[in-house]
């Protein structure tokens, strides 16, 4: 399990830190076999260019995911709630997933602990993988682009709030920011804290303002912002400059 330190390093003081460099395009070494073999099963005719294209159009913009639908039960049954936050896996049987057999034959990746990770008035969680890209695909999908870059999971840890206000998500100062390490043994996902304005909403209603962005915790549920709307990435704040 990852650790529960607060990563957030922008303390307030005068003196300053390296800044953080911008969320530019990376490539790693597993991203570059990945173009390697993706283009081989193309010029093979595996598949074609057109169906990875949709494919991943597919992967990265589906919703509302099973994890969407996790947080929109737990806020309105209280009962819920208490079995998302001490038994993930037994709760996500409620939308649909069997955690432990997700795809009804087994991969090793998938028998890993799930947990949910629930956010305060004070506490914001996010999650990252500084190892590789772990991420509960079972019931929150495919992990999009920018989860698996070299540059989000060494900087996230090192400078949380910066990295968050490059997704618009801007935290006040007496929030703390809790960075967790998603890795072989346990993935995460985020139970945001209930906008004000949803009160009376159904858990269908609910359930559409929970992005992909907000279950990793790089952005926060609001009316009007729905699963289908990807939010943008801002040029990096600078961590050093107070």
């Amino acid at each position: 399990m990852s650790n529960d330190h607060d990563h957030d390093h922008s303390h307030g003081h005068g003196h300053h830190h390296n800044p953080p460099g911008p969320m530019v395009e990376e490539v790693s070494d597993f991203e570059a076999l990945e173009i390697a073999v993706r283009e081989l099963a193309i010029e093979k005719g595996l598949f074609t260019a057109e169906d990875h294209r949709r494919f991943t159009e597919f992967a990265e913009h589906i919703g509302p995911t099973p994890a969407a639908r996790m947080v929109a039960k737990a806020w309105l049954d209280p009962e819920y709630k208490k079995q998302c936050l001490t038994d993930a896996i037994k709760a996500s049987l409620a939308v649909g997933v069997d955690w432990l057999n997700p795809t009804g034959f087994g991969t090793p990746s998938d028998y890993t602990d799930l947990r949910v990770l629930e956010d305060t008035p004070t506490l914001h969680h996010v999650v990252v993988c500084t190892l590789c890209s772990c991420y509960p695909r079972p019931i929150l999908g495919f992990q999009p682009e920018w989860y698996r870059t070299p540059n989000y999971r060494r900087r996230l840890v090192r400078w949380p709030r910066p990295v968050l206000a490059e997704f618009g998500l801007q935290l006040p100062p007496e929030v703390e920011i809790r960075v967790e390490d998603s890795n072989q043994k346990c993935r995460f996902i985020v139970m945001p804290v209930r906008p004000a304005g949803t009160e009376g909403w159904t858990e269908d209603q609910l359930t559409e303002i929970v992005t992909r962005d907000c279950l990793i915790g790089v952005a926060l549920p609001r009316p009007g912002m729905t699963t289908n709307i990807p939010l943008p990435v801002h040029k990096p704040a600078n961590p050093g400059h107070h």
